[in-house]
């Protein structure tokens, strides 16, 4: 509110007209800035937002941990070993099948190399074109294959020395790197192919400016003068049948199973492919503390501190209590085929060791070890529970049942959405409401000023008479004395 402190001068500066106007002005906006007013109620509301908005986030993560548990992929992990993993190391992907073979290595994959012969030390190369072409040598002797990707070709200048040329050959990226061998004799050229394997080898040719391009003069000494190693992919037998990798890779050999030649073996190794339960049962921890994370925040919203008599943000709020016995319910779910029916049947029971059908003070799941174990003796069963059989519905197992509720939650018509709407509506209409209030504290302000501006005006001609007339009454008496 602006100060007026002329107003008042008529008034005989006794009155503090500022204060007057604030008081009015206050008066009017009580019902936004008392106790439970439209200033409490907005923030209560922005705070309710904000714990629904957690609640969702958490029952998101609960929705995630569910659509694993009806994911294919978890349930077919598995686990591969290797006798020497020194010499040939294992992994396994998800869905390989339960196995053991015998790996032996006969050599390792390497990269085609070559070597120029020696120029002097910082001496310059000649003119011309260097072309690299990836490809494959095959045969004896050995012949050339160009592969699909185009020749390039690197421009070598008058006053390029080797260290030019070996710097123009790496910024062109053709496939080949390029480093300099200084000795007692001068410098030599090396090359050698990015990728390993009989396929990634490379031809270097050379257009020289001399227009000689075989001889041991200019730039084509670099080529004539070349001696190559040729590159060659890793072989191995697997349980006696040859088979070959252009890397020390061998992924496409055996389904599911990548081994790794790491040295060639004089003995063979034996890798031994099983399954992996260890992923079943993160999934099932997940879940379990994706729920007690919902189940415990809302616990925290809905308790009374009965010691400081105190109740939380959303103690009595009905809505929360229905979230939390929907999610509840739905731990209840019972497939309808199988070994296992329910969930304290692989394991997942209520925290404090309760049983089936009890339920914890807290409303908290743990993972009984000893359960889950026993149930996985068969973990074909485990499975159907939680995504149904095989070839069936996923919908039938107990993950598929209960992502579904809180995928029903999560909707755009849904719990969360519905809960979000009604509170943007609640406070569009509490901003509306102050709006209009302090639209009226603003024409209220505006009007009492024009009003004490008037009086004052008014009250300031009353005084000049007043000083006036008893100006006027001095001289009479004085007159008639």
């Amino acid at each position: 509110m602006a100060s007026f402190s002329s107003i008042g001068i008529g008034l005989g500066g006794n009155v503090d007209v500022n204060a007057l106007i604030k008081a009015s002005v206050d008066a009017v906006k009580i019902p936004i800035t008392k106790t439970g007013g439209l200033q409490q109620q907005a923030a209560l509301t922005n705070s309710k937002v904000s714990a629904f908005g957690q609640f969702k986030s958490l029952v998101s993560t609960l929705a995630d941990a569910a659509g694993k548990l009806t994911s294919v992929t978890g349930w077919n992990g598995a686990k591969a070993s290797s006798s020497n993993a020194e010499a040939v190391s294992v992994s396994a992907s998800g869905g390989a099948a339960a196995t053991s073979f015998s790996v032996q290595v006969q050599s390792l994959a390497t990269a085609q190399s070559s070597m120029s012969a020696t120029i002097a030390a910082k001496q310059t190369v000649g003119a011309g074109t260097l072309s690299l072409q990836v490809g494959g040598w095959a045969g004896e002797p050995k012949a050339f294959t160009a592969g699909t990707a185009a020749a390039v070709n690197i421009e070598v200048s008058a006053t390029d020395t080797l260290a030019d040329v070996a710097s123009k050959i790496n910024g062109s990226k053709a496939g080949v790197t390029a480093t300099i061998l200084t000795d007692a004799q001068g410098e030599r050229l090396l090359l050698r192919s990015s990728a390993t394997g009989e396929e990634a080898g490379y031809q270097l040719s050379v257009q020289d400016a001399d227009g000689e391009n075989t001889d041991n003069a200019g730039l084509s000494r670099l080529v004539a003068g070349m001696s190559t190693e040729y590159a060659k992919n890793a072989s191995a037998t697997v349980n006696g049948v040859a088979v070959s990798s252009a890397t020390n890779a061998f992924s496409d050999t055996v389904a599911g199973v990548t081994f790794t030649a790491q040295k060639v073996t004089t003995e063979p190794v034996t890798i031994t492919v099983s399954k992996d339960t260890s992923a079943v049962k993160k999934n099932i921890e997940d879940f379990v503390a994706a729920y007690n994370a919902v189940n415990s925040a809302l616990n925290a919203a809905t308790k009374y501190d009965k010691e400081t008599q105190t109740s939380a943000l959303l103690q009595g709020d009905s809505t929360v209590v229905a979230l939390q016995n929907t999610l509840r319910s739905a731990l209840q779910a019972v497939t309808g085929s199988g070994a296992l029916r329910n969930l304290s049947a692989v394991g997942v029971i209520s925290a404090g060791g309760l049983g089936a059908g009890n339920v914890s003070p807290d409303g908290s799941l743990e993972l009984d070890a000893t359960k889950f174990n026993k149930a996985m003796e068969d973990p074909d069963a485990v499975k159907t529970f939680f995504r149904g059989p095989d070839g069936g519905n996923v919908a039938d197992g107990f993950a598929g049942k209960f992502k579904a509720v809180t995928d029903k939650l999560l909707a755009a018509d849904g719990f969360f959405a519905t809960k979000t709407k009604t509170y943007e509506n609640a406070l569009k209409l509490n901003a509306k409401e102050v709006e209009r209030i302090l639209d009226r504290a603003d024409r209220t302000e505006k009007s009492l000023q024009q009003r004490y501006t008037a009086l004052d005006t008014k009250m300031a001609s009353l005084n000049a008479l007043n000083a006036y007339i008893s100006q006027q009454v001095a001289t009479w008496n004085k007159s008639s004395s």
